[in-house]
């Protein structure tokens, strides 16, 4: 029987699909995607002849992106709905290869589904234990102050933070709102006002510690870097006895200077550990628009901290010297 050029070809979802010498690495066949997507496809060989080009189409559309190369790599819109990807590619001699790959396109949530048994913390931003220190990782040197304010404010009591700085110095306010060591899923969910001393941000962090119950600290590490534009996460690149806290440019794009000034921002990150202190950072919105993260590295440290839930609301300066001053109003995170 020939093989067309719409034949399904079914597989199983664990294994990248192949037929006829190319691999499709992403997405996987059955896979939920939102669009755009990622397409990551090879092929050596094709009916024993070598590839010289590859193309993509979706359902019945023409061929799209035709590269003369054994590899295919592209962002590919598509509308909501059932579809099947076709990946192709072409020997030297005129051979033809095809993988269909069938999946779902999604319309990306405008904010994130919280179960209806989560535990929230709401007001977060009004405790009245918030301290502040120099962050000493960094190069500069700090000095800040938070009060409470109610103008700029959404509830009535926002909490400013107000931060002079030395050659890019970063300070680090910090509160503790709870002592929980078995939730495993998170929500960090808050709004954040920048007025005109924006331009003298380099970063924005936003972060969570959870001890759990073997007694290590997991580190929730996340941060708008306005030095290369994108969203990072922490990892720690050592053990938890011999920590080597890095951080890790994601994919998605960020950069706090960019934001707009004199207006409320809302910001939401999920993430989730496993028993061992694996941190899965899955999404972030800023402004009801979602970025995806999908990325799971290990952040344990062994502190000897007692249980203890906190969090850090980081502002890190940008340049010689500098003044700068951000508002955090209705905190909440979220925790099952």
């Amino acid at each position: 029987m020939k093989t067309t050029w719409f034949s399904l070809l079914f597989v199983s979802a664990l294994a990248a699909p192949a037929f006829a010498g190319v691999t499709v690495n992403s997405p996987f066949n059955g896979n939920e995607v939102s669009s755009p997507f990622t397409l990551s496809a090879n092929a050596s060989t094709c009916s024993s002849q070598n590839v010289v080009s590859m193309a993509y189409s979706i359902d019945n559309a023409k061929d799209i992106a035709i590269v003369y190369a054994t590899s295919v790599q592209a962002k590919v819109n598509s509308a909501s709905g059932k579809h099947t990807l076709h990946v192709k590619a072409w020997g030297n001699h005129g051979a033809v290869c095809v993988t269909d790959v069938t999946l779902s396109v999604v319309t990306p949530a405008s904010s994130p589904l919280v179960p209806l048994n989560a535990v929230a913390v709401s007001g977060i931003q009004a405790l009245t234990n918030w301290n502040g220190d120099t962050d000493l990782a960094g190069q500069g040197q700090s000095k800040g102050n938070t009060i409470l304010t109610n103008a700029p404010a959404q509830s009535g009591y926002a909490r400013q933070f107000q931060t002079a700085f030395l050659n890019n110095g970063d300070h680090r306010y910090y509160v503790r709102f709870g002592d929980d060591t078995e939730a495993r899923n998170f929500l960090y969910d808050g709004w954040v006002y920048l007025d005109g001393s924006v331009n003298q941000i380099g970063n924005l962090e936003m972060d969570m510690n959870q001890v759990m119950p073997n007694g290590q600290t997991v580190i929730f590490g996340f941060q708008c870097d306005g030095w290369t534009n994108t969203w990072d996460y922490t990892t720690n690149a050592g053990t938890p006895t011999h920590p080597i806290d890095r951080w890790i440019h994601s994919k998605a794009s960020c950069n706090v200077r960019n934001w707009g000034t004199n207006k409320w921002h809302h910001v939401q990150v999920s993430y989730s550990r496993d028993d061992y202190g694996n941190v899965t950072y899955k999404s972030v919105w800023l402004d009801n628009v979602r970025q995806d993260i999908n990325a799971t590295v290990p952040s344990a440290f062994a502190l000897g901290w007692e249980p203890v839930l906190l969090t850090n609301f980081q502002v890190d300066g940008m340049g010689s010297a500098g003044t700068h001053t951000v508002y955090l109003d209705n905190l909440t995170v979220y925790r099952w």
